[in-house]
């Protein structure tokens, strides 16, 4: 679920997904095998000592027990040091990703030397958890191999002693202690695995952490299969927080019909995209409910949901390939025809074709080769692809020109017709086609309506269409002055 990601760091993940994964499968693949070696070589080199002399045999295998009563409370002292260890490396990651995911913002405000000291900072803590884990494996570790020294010691007095009587002779003797470095190589081997298996459960048990979280949203036994949405939404006295005791929307009630539009308007945090996380059904509502032709989202399968949503958003996101990989996300089978089908509706292959190498144009990671409005269109393009029965903007036409946002809301006037639509937008310009406006303010709807009803009532829309005509005439009065 998203849930999980808000609260967890991207760098933090990628760590877990990489190191200790790695790790773990190290340990898997290598260390399970030589485990198993050496505990049959111990067996067997075992068995042939007490063939030989079984009164110096149990001598050697004296410190066996204190060396695993060792190791097993050293093995409780070391799993935390390696616990923090990694810890701090997820940290140190999520740093990392975020200054390399924000490096235009840390050029742009000259902030290189801010980072490198967070950075830093995270590398240092992290050096002195590797530091303070590996002193404390190279201290307790010579203890463990003079405890198992110990046993030879004790052979080698006890077999002097039964020579000198004449109870052995000094070639069993010699074969003995031969045997007996034999033996106490696989039992070293043993007590440093300890060190081993401690990193590699550290990292099983982070692995397993992501592996086994369960998911806040998840399809009903025997969902509702919707293969054909018509498009009537309701939401029905919602109520929804991100943190359930407090609330982001509160009991919200609104209905679209079938091909309608609804336009959302309201000031940044007041809840406008909260509702779309729940119409998407990012997140189920706390109370309430919503439905899409009479069906309650939470009895609808979610495949059905997301396969029949489209969404453009503000910030589009596209993925480190070429412009026709992107188009045709939604619908991978889609042929190139399709795709140039779709552009040309969305006003973009006009500008794609410009390029030299067209639609195999690589747009770079998250589309860093391309304009704000050139991704904006793509995003269009896309999810008329994708052909949704339900279509959410999010302030669609936000952060580009007046001369793409033209082009921008061509495209869209085309991309809803016959569609319902949600459409987020502090343009209200782009809202003058909508069906009806719902205002949030402070997470309640304060008003609803039409666009000519609200004007009536002369409240809040009527406030922000008379601000933003103001504005919009000092604008054009600023452009008609001589420079």
């Amino acid at each position: 679920s998203l849930s999980y990601y808000d609260k967890r760091q991207t760098g933090a993940i990628m760590s877990r997904v990489v190191h200790d994964v790695n790790r773990l499968n190290n340990f898997l693949i290598e260390g399970i095998q030589y485990f198993l070696v050496q505990i049959l070589l111990l067996v067997g080199i075992g068995a042939i000592l007490f063939k030989i002399n079984a009164k110096l045999a149990f001598w050697v295998i004296v410190p066996a027990p204190i060396v695993v009563f060792m190791s097993y409370h050293f093995y409780q002292y070391i799993w935390k040091l390696y616990a923090s260890f990694w810890h701090r490396n997820s940290k140190m990651t999520a740093v990392l990703n975020d200054s390399l995911s924000g490096v235009r913002v840390i050029k742009a405000f000259a902030q290189e030397d801010r980072e490198i000291e967070r950075f830093d900072e995270k590398s240092r803590d992290l050096y002195e958890a590797s530091v303070t884990a590996e002193q404390t494996w190279a201290t307790l570790y010579p203890w463990l191999s003079f405890v198992l020294m110990l046993g030879s010691l004790a052979v080698y007095y006890v077999g002097g002693r039964d020579v000198l009587l004449g109870a052995a002779t000094v070639g069993q003797l010699v074969t003995f202690m031969n045997y007996i470095w034999r033996f106490y190589g696989p039992l070293e081997f043993l007590s440093r695995i300890t060190d081993w298996l401690t990193r590699s459960l550290t990292s099983a048990e982070r692995v397993f952490e992501i592996l086994d979280a369960q998911p806040d949203v998840v399809d009903v036994p025997n969902p509702t299969r919707l293969t054909h949405i018509k498009g009537d939404v309701r939401f029905e006295n919602v109520t929804f927080g991100y943190d359930e005791h407090d609330p982001v929307l509160q009991n919200i009630n609104f209905s679209i019909k079938p091909g309608q539009m609804l336009g959302i308007i309201g000031q940044s945090g007041a809840g406008k995209s909260t509702i779309i996380n729940l119409l998407c059904r990012f997140y189920d509502p706390n109370e309430g409910r919503i439905t899409i032709d009479g069906v309650d989202l939470r009895e609808i399968a979610q495949q059905d949901i997301r396969s029949q949503v489209g969404m453009v958003l503000q910030e589009t996101f596209l993925f480190n390939g070429t412009i026709a990989d992107n188009i045709a996300y939604a619908k991978p089978s889609a042929t190139m025809e399709e795709i140039i089908r779709a552009a040309k509706v969305a006003n973009a292959h006009d500008y794609i074709t410009s390029f030299p190498n067209g639609y195999d144009t690589f747009v770079g990671e998250r589309g860093a080769r391309l304009s704000g409005g050139e991704r904006q269109r793509i995003a269009i393009a896309r999810a008329i692809l994708h052909d949704p029965r339900i279509l959410i903007l999010d302030e669609a036409t936000s952060s580009v020109d007046t001369e793409t946002e033209q082009k921008i809301q061509e495209a869209i006037d085309r991309l809803v017709e016959n569609r319902t639509t949600v459409a987020i937008a502090h343009r209200l310009s782009t809202l003058k086609n909508a069906d009806k406006l719902i205002v949030i303010e402070e997470g309640k709807i304060i008003e609803a309506g039409s666009p000519s009803e609200l004007l009536k009532q002369k409240g809040h829309y009527y406030n922000l269409v008379m601000a933003q005509e103001i504005a919009m005439e000092g604008e054009d009065k600023g452009h008609e002055q001589p420079a």
